[in-house]
């Protein structure tokens, strides 16, 4: 029974862990998927939900690999670092090249295709994966083992805690990311909020790769540290009560 409890009471803090990680994602997801059609984002969100679920599972498998390739973040870090760079760069120049006029008269945004938007999720989902599942492992290995069987290297009891907090984390991070894109339908000026959020994730992950045992700019605890992880929350809060209030404030100026 005690070793029961434990178990429950880590997977409760797993969830928790997931669904704060699941919301710099979401916001991620959001802004990716946000130019396509409603019906469209929803399946592109699908996929992307159905391809981290993938990603996921293998990197529990891969976990002691792929601690070992730093490159697969920096890759991560450099691609949300230059959609943030890139779409802010865009709405500063107002959006001239990014525009064009649909057979109505009105003005839409450019942007990829649907299967290339949905390998574009998966990417990033790839970078999110290695994080989640890096937090994960390190919660999860506190537990003592439950049964002699292992999967993947991990102990099985271990393991299920893991699969299944991830699981509901990805499910937080699906309904938070079509929450996100119906937040920024409704306040478009939000945008320069959301890239900035995402821009500071890339951040986020490049701290992660410099303090990679392979790279040791930082120290390789840093990322971890309470005081990285409370300047990343303040600083990602800011962005998104500021991002909104001034996206409300906007809102109501357009409308008077």
């Amino acid at each position: 029974m005690e070793l029961l409890l434990e178990y429950g009471w880590v997977l409760l803090v797993l969830v928790a862990l997931e669904g704060l990680l699941a919301a710099d994602n979401a916001v991620v997801m959001a802004v990716m998927v946000k130019h396509l059609p409603p019906a469209q984002q929803k399946k592109a969100l699908f996929y992307g939900l159905l391809g981290a679920f993938v990603m996921r599972f293998a990197a529990l498998f891969m976990i002691t690999l792929i601690v070992e390739l730093w490159w697969v973040q920096a890759i991560g870090a450099a691609y949300l670092l230059f959609i943030s760079a890139k779409n802010l760069y865009d709405l500063r120049k107002g959006h001239d090249d990014d525009e064009h006029v649909d057979e109505e008269g009105k003005s839409v945004k450019k942007g990829s295709g649907f299967w290339m938007t949905v390998v574009k999720v998966e990417a990033a989902d790839l970078a999110f994966a290695i994080d989640s599942m890096l937090a994960a492992v390190a919660l999860a290995v506190t537990l003592p083992h439950w049964g002699e069987w292992e999967i993947g290297g991990i102990n099985g009891g271990q393991f299920t805690v893991m699969f299944l907090g991830g699981i509901i984390g990805l499910v937080i991070m699906r309904f938070a990311a079509q929450a996100f894109v119906k937040l920024l339908q409704k306040y478009p000026q939000l945008e320069t909020a959301a890239f900035l959020i995402v821009g500071w994730v890339g951040v986020k992950l490049t701290v992660m790769t410099l303090a990679h045992k392979d790279i040791g700019v930082l120290d390789e605890h840093f990322p971890h540290s309470f005081t990285w992880k409370a300047i990343f929350w303040t600083v990602l809060v800011l962005l998104a009560v500021g991002g909104y209030i001034m996206g409300v404030r906007s809102a109501k100026k357009e409308q008077h």
